[in-house]
């Protein structure tokens, strides 16, 4: 993995805390055990609280578990993939609400399949900056 200069935005611009004044909770999904650590650095150095996981699976039992606000995954893991993920997400009451950012290596498929079940899709290598200024989008329009 290459190293990149992070440029965050000004702390007080990101909306990294909710409605009731926590911090926003992103579930992270990455295999990649250097990506996982690097995206949660520059998470956590914008103001989110991470929830990490190693596979989809360990994803999908912290989702079960765990008050998060965004989650952010992987396209492809082991024991659960990142689209298995989304669709599980987005059949269950409780948690289809979740904003989804799918991240993937490979070249996105345009299909209506895939655009059901995350909101966002970024390609790897994903910026630091691209994914804060994702995250936030989200969370606006989820506010709104």
């Amino acid at each position: 993995m290459s190293q990149e200069k992070i440029s965050l935005p000004e702390s007080n611009s990101i909306p990294s805390q909710s409605e009731s004044g926590r911090r926003t909770r992103v579930l992270l999904a990455e295999d990649d055990r250097a990506l996982r650590r690097f995206l949660e650095v520059v998470l956590e150095r914008a103001g989110y609280r991470v929830i990490p996981a190693a596979d989809g699976l360990e994803a999908m039992k912290l989702a079960l578990s765990t008050p998060i606000d965004v989650v952010v995954t992987d396209a492809m893991m082991p024991n659960l993939s990142g689209h298995e993920l989304c669709r599980f997400l987005r059949n269950s009451q409780t948690l289809s609400h979740l904003p989804i950012i799918l991240l993937s290596a490979l070249e996105r498929k345009d299909t209506n399949h895939d655009a059901e079940q995350a909101d966002v899709f970024l390609a790897k290598p994903v910026s630091g900056e691209s994914l804060i200024e994702c995250i936030e989008e989200l969370l606006a329009r989820k506010s709104d």
